[in-house]
């Protein structure tokens, strides 16, 4: 596909037009238009002023109430309950029309078998939809604080070429993705502005849970903001374009715009990628030719792994990335041309290259800069899609027939969901989820054969002839790494994030791939959603009965006790109507004061429970939730956001502790169990981040930088030795490493070892590279950690931790809950030297006297899409103590 340009003096005539645009911001086109330096008195992009979410909505509301070319609409909700929006900038007649245009985007997408006279009808009327989502990342402030100056800017030209843009063009802007953040972030920035700690970096995460990786949930979807920004592309606008922008670090190119780097995704349609290119290329050029310097191409990012936001590449919306160099918030730095360097994948050097050909020469870097930046980036895009209209829009539609006809025609054909499952509540979750993508599933009507194997009626169907049918592929298989080299037989290009993300085996759910077309056409209808489980209101009853098998289970069983009802777990297994119930299953027992609050919980349930209406003799403990101390950092603890996010959503009470707040804490008096998720150990000792031997200080305020220190870790063996429970994964097990010691009174001081080790970093000198992937471990049946689990899983790893275990001393013991196996170790994604890891253990359980830790070598609720191992974390706070 070759790039064009409007006309042979086009850079001239688009430099003037940013000109024009950028004086347009600072003085208005009218009197009725304020612009944005006179409504917040200042010119965002000002150097050390920032504006917060409720003002850049406030201004976007004042514009939209004065403009006919802006329509501001609501989209959803923020975690933390700000309301959400996207404007639509066009012409007064496209805004008027957005409707009628919403439905061709529609019929384009997902239709066909459009006919060609009325495709061409749909191509005349159609507009290109370009969406940006601006700073998901809240640190990142550029994109949002320059929002108000390219919707005055827009709303306000009289410039003819611009004009004929937005007349071929709607612009779609989330003027924030992240709005919980952006208050966080430019509230820490106001609270340290004019001292020593301005532009430190905000301690905790911008965002209620999630913090950075609010770029890694467009797969699971759990969060509200994602879900909002996602159904703008998946099922309600289908724009034909997407941008997200971002910021990167400050000392190599000052922007990238694509395309992207190697590797790529394969599911992904060649077209598209090639759409990319185009869009990029006038992208650097555009920006290049406007003077500005140091715009970098193909160059450390990839388009490997969906999740991020632009995951709509596989939904057949032209996804982009940009990046801008970053400053202090809104405070300038000075850059040192020695200072400048390139890392990563396509820039060696920092140097003119084919990927930089105008490497920026160091000096002031401004929060204006990137905010000019920003503004001829959008305009750029905003140029190229008004070109390229109606080959976009027919893209669209080739797109949506192609990717169906090759479901027709090449496997996968089906994926298939039988009806019993091992966890149906996850299987009811996935479908959900499916169908909240924008995926058709469908029930079977008649049972079938394929390949020998019948599928039941009641099973559910995935077709692959759907328009997403990229996205099915990529998320129902289990994935193998597009393995690419710099130079033949060369080094590896590593991938940007993880490699794995399959659906099916991150939930623990049975789904078959059908690669033979059956003899017969399936039967099938669509299923309604949101699709369930569930049964008719039972009345009274005895009790109900959760097996342990379902994650929901544990959350109907914790909700229920802080709800006050009483909850029991079964202390062997049961038969049940000819139902094997197992051991660890809940039951939930009538209580007719409280018969509004069971039925509640039961309403919220996906997969009935079975009511048992006679009283049974069975062998049951009372379900008692311990008193949990979850510790979370101020670095930017995301594994720790994780955590929270799930506990709340399961119903699991617990308190935050800091590490600095260790040596003033009474684990013994106030908790039962500790939880140490994913954190470098020495930032947890000692505030401060390590590599090799030398510690380096953080970029946080003081007072945020406490470790646990001396008199903390005393208290937390205290703790142990007190018979407390501590539960760890990932990098945090290393506290427990090496010598420990608890202090007894002025004058006992007991030291000991634990009877395990960390042997991550000698597997991996021996080879072992495991870059985030779904690997297989064996667990040890009739445990208490492993109630309602499957003898095999697949659990998320990268490869460190890895344990193995010595015979214990003294009052000490240990038991291997979890271990690799010998051989075919990896069931989704990338890793090299697997057989380094082979019968090492993944979790082990250890005692001191009274005392237990539960140590994963993975992380078992990783970025909450990895339920196939909920269960034994969940099983693991609930440890009876030891006597």
């Amino acid at each position: 596909m070759k790039r064009s340009i409007s006309k042979p003096n086009y850079h001239i005539t688009f430099f003037s037009v940013l000109l024009v645009l950028l004086y347009l911001s600072t003085v208005p086109a009218n009197a009725e238009v304020i612009s944005p330096s006179q409504y917040f008195g200042f010119q965002p992009g000002s150097d050390r002023m920032l504006l917060d979410y409720e003002e850049l909505i406030t201004y976007l509301t004042k514009l939209a109430a004065e403009s006919p070319r802006l329509d501001l609409r609501e989209i959803g909700e923020s975690p933390q309950g700000h309301k959400m929006y996207c404007a639509f900038f066009s012409t007064a007649a496209n805004i008027n029309n957005l409707e009628n245009l919403r439905d061709i985007n529609r019929r384009l997408a997902l239709d066909p078998e459009i006919p060609n006279d009325q495709r061409e009808v749909l191509l005349k009327n159609g507009k290109v939809f370009f969406m940006a989502a601006l700073s998901m990342h809240s640190g990142e402030v550029g994109p949002s604080q320059s929002a108000p100056i390219i919707a005055h800017d827009l709303v306000t030209t009289t410039d003819p070429q611009v004009m004929d843009w937005l007349d071929k063009v709607v612009y779609m802007m989330v003027p924030c993705h992240n709005p919980d953040g952006m208050d966080m972030v430019v509230n820490h920035y106001k609270k340290y502005k004019g001292t020593k700690y301005e532009g430190s970096s905000m301690p905790g995460i911008y965002h209620k849970y999630v913090g950075h990786d609010n770029n890694r949930d467009f797969v699971t979807l759990t969060q509200s903001d994602n879900k909002a920004i996602a159904r703008l592309y998946n099922t309600e606008w289908y724009p034909q374009i997407m941008v997200e922008k971002h910021q990167m670090g400050s000392r190599g190119p000052r922007y990238f715009v694509p395309p992207m780097h190697d590797p790529i995704a394969e599911n992904v349609n060649e077209s598209l990628w090639n759409w990319t290119w185009v869009l990029g290329s006038n992208l650097a050029t555009d920006m290049t030719e406007a003077g500005l310097a140091g715009i970098s191409q193909h160059y450390l990012f990839d388009d490997y792994w969906p999740g991020s936001t632009e995951t709509c590449n596989w939904k057949g919306v032209i996804g982009l990335l940009t990046e801008a160099a970053s400053v202090k918030y809104a405070t300038p730095i000075f850059i040192e041309p020695t200072e400048l360097t390139a890392y990563g994948k396509g820039l060696s050097e920092y140097k003119k290259s084919i990927n930089m050909p105008l490497p920026w020469p160091g000096g002031w870097w401004k929060l204006s800069d990137i905010v000019e930046y920003e503004i001829v980036s959008t305009m750029s895009l905003l140029k190229t899609s008004a070109l390229h209209r109606q080959e976009i829009l027919a893209f669209r539609n080739t797109h949506c027939r192609q990717e169906v006809e090759r479901g027709k025609s090449q496997p996968p054909y089906y994926y298939i969901l039988p009806q019993e499952q091992h966890d149906a509540s996850e299987f009811v979750n996935l479908v959900n989820l499916l169908v909240e993508h924008g995926i058709s599933v469908f029930e079977l009507t008649h049972s079938f054969i394929s390949a020998n194997r019948v599928y039941q009626e009641g099973d559910l169907i995935i077709p692959l002839a759907q328009p997403y049918r990229p996205f099915i592929k990529e998320v129902m298989e289990a994935q193998v790494f597009p393995v690419r080299h710099y130079t033949p037989g060369g080094k590896i290009i590593k991938p940007y994030d993880i490699t794995s993300w399959s659906l099916p085996l991150h939930k623990g759910v049975t789904a078959i791939e059908i690669n033979y077309l059956p003899d017969q056409q399936p039967e099938m209808r669509m299923i309604a959603a949101p699709f369930n489980l569930k049964s008719n209101d039972p009345g009274e009853f005895w009790a109900a009965l959760l097996t342990a098998n379902y994650n929901e289970s544990y959350r109907a069983a914790f909700k229920a006790k802080k709800a006050g009802l009483k909850v029991d777990r079964l202390q062997e297994s049961i038969n049940f109507d000819d139902l094997t119930v197992p051991k660890g299953s809940f039951l939930i027992y009538w209580d007719k004061k409280k018969k509004t609050k069971l039925a509640e919980l039961f309403d919220g349930l996906v997969v009935a429970p079975v009511f048992i209406e006679k009283s049974k003799n069975v062998k049951t403990t009372t379900l008692e939730i311990p008193r949990i101390a979850l510790v979370e950092s101020y670095f930017h603890d995301m594994d720790a956001g994780w955590t929270r996010y799930v506990f709340d959503t399961y119903g699991l009470p617990y308190q935050v502790v800091r590490p600095g707040d260790f040596e003033k804490t009474d684990f013994a008096k106030k908790y039962d169990v500790v939880v140490f998720p994913n954190e470098n150990k020495s930032v947890l000792e000692k505030g401060k981040y390590k590599s090799d031997d030398e510690y380096y200080i953080s970029a946080y305020p003081p007072e945020f930088t406490k470790g646990i220190g001396d008199e903390g870790q005393t208290r937390l063996m205290t703790f142990l030795d007190g018979g407390g429970i501590i539960i760890a994964w990932g990098r945090s097990t290393k506290l427990f490493t090496g010598q420990l010691e608890i202090k007894r009174g002025k004058e006992e001081v007991e030291e000991f070892q634990l009877p395990f080790k960390d042997i991550s970093e000698k597997v991996r000198k021996a080879g072992l590279y495991c870059p985030g992937s779904l690997l297989k471990i064996l667990l040890l049946e009739d445990h208490p950690i492993t109630l309602g689990m499957e003898p095999e899983i697949g659990v998320f790893s990268r490869g460190n931790p890895v344990f193995s275990t010595s015979f214990p001393n003294f009052d000490m013991d240990r038991r291997v809950i979890g271990k690799f196996p010998e051989t075919d170790i990896l069931l989704s994604g990338y890793c090299e030297n697997e057989e380094k890891m082979g019968n090492k253990a993944g979790i082990i359980w250890l005692k001191k006297g009274r005392g237990q830790l539960v140590l994963f070598a993975f992380n078992p609720q990783f970025r909450a899409s990895t339920g196939v191992s909920y269960k034994l974390m969940f099983n693991s706070i609930l440890l009876a103590e030891i006597e």
